[in-house]
């Protein structure tokens, strides 16, 4: 199971960050790549670091599982380890098809100077941010695949990285460049799952 974790975690780098980069700058001639926002010490910058820190967790979960370093006590079920990898796969292709979603706007990281596209088409009708839904799905599979601390700490540190890039970095850019637009749809969908974590409007 450690070996089709870690086969997994590739697959899924290369299809959402490789392939994905790919894809967008042959059709609009750049990466969409953007880089770690604000300074270093803040939330921003924090936030970015803390996704990269996540990610390497997520490739040192399974090579762990692979020298034999232990799973958590009380996780050690075939049933976890394949609903994980179910998961995983689902949370994988998820992942694919709503960077697609996005079309042009696609991005890795914010330019506060760049404006782009609003998009509340595709699955971005049920949720704001179904791409971190998706990457969170495929980081909880895996650490269900391989549960030692390290796959474990590593989708922590995934949530938390999403919670403050989504929080601190896009809503605020969102809110600056559409305005009344972004707010009603804050309003009216949910932030990660359908119906939940819609904003309030304001009085």
């Amino acid at each position: 199971m450690e070996r089709l974790a870690l086969i997994l975690f590739i697959c899924y780098a290369v299809l959402a960050f490789g392939l994905r980069t790919i894809i967008h700058l042959r059709r609009t001639g750049n990466s969409g790549f953007r880089g770690l926002s604000g300074r270093p010490g803040t939330l921003e910058w924090f936030a970015g670091v803390l996704f990269v820190l996540a990610l390497v967790a997520g490739f040192f979960g399974p090579v762990a599982g692979l020298i034999d370093l232990g799973v958590i006590p009380g996780t050690d079920h075939a049933w976890l380890h394949r609903g994980g990898a179910v998961i995983a796969v689902i949370g994988m292709v998820a992942t694919f098809f709503t960077q697609a979603a996005m079309g042009n706007s696609w991005r890795i990281g914010v330019d506060a100077d760049e404006h782009t596209a609003l998009v509340t088409t595709g699955p971005f009708r049920f949720v704001r941010n179904p791409i971190f839904t998706a990457m969170l799905a495929t980081g909880a599979g895996i650490a269900l695949m391989v549960p030692n601390l390290i796959s474990v700490f590593g989708w922590l540190g995934l949530f938390i990285a999403v919670e403050f890039q989504v929080r601190y970095v896009e809503e605020p850019y969102l809110a600056a460049h559409h305005g009344r637009d972004y707010h009603h749809y804050a309003e009216t969908t949910g932030r990660f799952l359908p119906g939940i974590g819609r904003r309030h409007p304001s009085r």
